[in-house]
């Protein structure tokens, strides 16, 4: 297989002066330029895609930080932005951070060695000044990092007074709150909506707000904890769909029923909640558009490191399955 050395023999130049041709970097004289194309042509020469885009100092690279690949939402994410770097003809980089920081510094370092072209990071815990150390493009996914970072994330307060307001219309009359882990934002925002909802209502106790950590076990333990201390509770809206469908399950094992004595509200809209039994009543995120909306941000930043990018937030919708029911329907 022929290489750039044997391009610039045969064309009786340098492979600098090759490389310029391939790239289309600096003066190279016409004359020059037919002689390396006579020479490519003959040698049945293939540029090396790497090493062109390593000599620009770009690698066509992207990479997705996650903090948990065992959440069925990431994945969802992931594939939208897979597509989208697929179709830009970028390689895509998928990487469990964990949310532990030196975890996310130890991948940003390894994969900036291989110039990586930019990152969509979903994080509670990576810091503005390691962003700015490593200075390439970056896109907040999910949650807000922090300002001048741009960002794609959806409606999250606004999301969680509708899920709360949808449990009242349907004759929820005491209604509990699975909350996710306390440093993060967007489990914050979603908690806030809550309580705005229900704060000023007679029947709330601050013991009606339960601590899961965004998944299936912690979220089980939780409600048990929730039913026990208040058997009452006939409306229960969770911040993610694993912990609604930790919810669910928790009620399996106590023998209350799902929807006739309690109706359960998630948060997220996966995929995993059209197969749970009942059914999940989520705000659904449009997952797909959201990976694809901040894959499409990163990339423009790529292309244009000066462009002016501020922050995309989509709206939520509710999406009414088997968990919830309206009172008057319960015979």
């Amino acid at each position: 297989m022929a290489t750039i050395k044997d391009v610039a023999k045969l064309a009786q130049v340098s492979t600098a002066t090759v490389s310029r041709v391939l790239n289309g970097n600096g003066y190279v004289h016409s004359e020059t330029k037919q002689r390396v194309a006579v020479a490519i042509k003959e040698l049945n020469y293939r540029p090396n895609d790497v090493a062109r885009n390593l000599f620009k100092g770009r690698s066509k690279t992207i990479a997705l930080f996650v903090p948990d690949i065992m959440n069925p939402y990431f994945p969802e994410l992931a594939r939208a932005v897979e597509d989208v770097a697929q179709k830009e003809e970028y390689t895509f980089i998928l990487c469990n951070t964990d949310d532990d920081l030196e975890k996310e510094r130890k991948y940003l370092e390894a994969l900036t060695q291989k110039s990586l072209d930019g990152l969509v990071i979903v994080s509670s815990t990576m810091i503005s000044e390691y962003i700015k150390e490593f200075n390439i493009p970056v896109v907040a996914l999910d949650r807000i990092l922090y300002e001048g970072v741009p960002s794609v994330t959806v409606n999250n307060f606004e999301g969680a007074q509708e899920a709360v307001k949808y449990l009242k219309e349907i004759g929820c009359k005491k209604i509990a709150h699975l909350a996710g882990p306390q440093d993060v934002r967007n489990a914050e925002q979603r908690r806030g909506g809550y309580m705005s909802e229900v704060e000023q209502e007679s029947w709330f106790q601050s013991s009606l707000v339960e601590r899961g950590g965004y998944g299936i076990e912690e979220a089980m333990a939780s409600t048990t904890r929730l039913l026990k201390a208040h058997p009452d509770i006939d409306g229960l809206f969770a911040a993610n769909d694993l912990m609604a469908v930790g919810a669910i399950k928790a009620c399996e094992t106590l023998g209350i029923n799902i929807p006739d004595q309690l109706s359960i509200v998630g948060f997220d809209g996966i995929m995993l909640g059209k197969t749970t039994s009942p059914s999940l009543t989520t705000m659904a995120q449009p997952i797909y558009d959201i990976g694809t909306a901040a894959v499409e941000m990163l990339i423009q930043q790529i292309r244009d490191p000066d462009l002016l990018i501020d922050m995309k937030e989509f709206q939520v919708k509710l999406v009414e399955r088997g968990s919830t029911i309206r009172k008057e329907e319960v015979t």
